[in-house]
């Protein structure tokens, strides 16, 4: 089993770490955030003061933290990763970044004589505390086949999907189209209200007709067909509106770099930005439903 130093103890890093746990890896959490670490250790997580303490005995490092800034600082910067980390440790990033800083730290990661991934994650909240979250996996084949293994542990989907920062550049793409998917589902129920169709008929014909897809399937924007999906808990995350807008945002900024068209993505993230300036970014990103349709005050006030 390996010996893993877990950078990121958040609402997606703890659940994972438990997994690993469970799984018989020998874990040791570290967050910048104190109360991240308290939390942590609360719950009977092994807790590194430092990221040097956390790194000490580490064969492997896993992060999931919020940006490219906080990966770049995280293992560049001097007392980061690549200082501390034993000569051999396996590097694998879970955090969905922006493709050139994922190219950026794998390169300075392998100048510095360590084999890395980027493998950001799909599944959200529930996955991670399930188990079942979906690795995309950039990188060297070596690099895969060694951190196969580990990722195992929080999910048994896990793709080889090409050279450094293929991984993140497929995350982006995929949260575009689960943003974009969210607002039109949301738009199709809201117009199915105004012809006078109840929500539950809805869902029951669209699951099995040519409508069909992820956002309304297992995660409806509306209470009542999807008893799990966040609609039916005022919203409460799930994937929050804030991290949506993050990510439909690198996909704005992906295709604005690549010279890609993506003008139905552009239209969502504008819809999502507005989401959270009316102060809703911590709703679940289906709350965009409640944008839609004018109802923002009864979503958490």
């Amino acid at each position: 089993m390996a010996r893993i130093a877990f950078i990121g103890l958040g609402n997606m890093g703890r659940p994972m770490c438990d997994n690993l746990t469970k799984t018989g890896h020998d874990v040791m959490g570290y967050d910048v955030v104190p109360a991240a670490r308290d939390a942590y250790a609360a719950a009977g997580g092994r807790v590194a003061a430092t990221l040097a303490e956390a790194l000490a005995d580490a064969d492997t490092v896993i992060s999931m933290i919020p940006t490219g800034k906080h990966v770049r600082a995280a293992y560049e910067d001097e007392g980061g990763v690549l200082t501390h980390a034993r000569p051999g440790t396996m590097l694998i990033d879970c955090s969905t970044i922006d493709v050139e800083s994922a190219r950026a730290v794998s390169k300075a990661a392998a100048d510095a004589g360590f084999v890395m991934v980027d493998a950001p994650v799909s599944g959200a909240v529930p996955a991670a505390q399930a188990g079942t979250l979906t690795f995309m996996v950039g990188g060297t084949a070596e690099g895969f086949e060694r951190a196969r293994p580990v990722l195992a542990a929080m999910g048994p989907k896990i793709f080889h999907v090409g050279a450094s920062g293929n991984g993140v550049a497929l995350k982006i793409c995929n949260n575009m189209m689960a943003g974009m998917s969210m607002v039109a589902i949301s738009e199709v129920f809201a117009l199915a209200e105004k012809l006078g169709l109840d929500h539950q008929t809805v869902y029951d014909v669209m699951t099995v007709s040519s409508g069909n897809c992820w956002a309304l399937q297992s995660y409806c924007p509306v209470p009542g067909p999807v008893p799990a999906s966040p609609a039916n808990r005022d919203y409460q995350p799930g994937f929050a509106a804030a991290m949506m807008l993050k990510d439909m945002r690198l996909s704005q900024n992906a295709a604005a770099t690549s010279g890609a068209a993506t003008p139905l993505a552009g239209s969502a993230a504008a819809l999502y930005q507005m989401l959270v300036e009316h102060g809703h970014g911590n709703k679940d990103f289906s709350a965009v439903f409640a944008l839609i349709t004018g109802r923002l005050t009864s979503v958490g006030g």
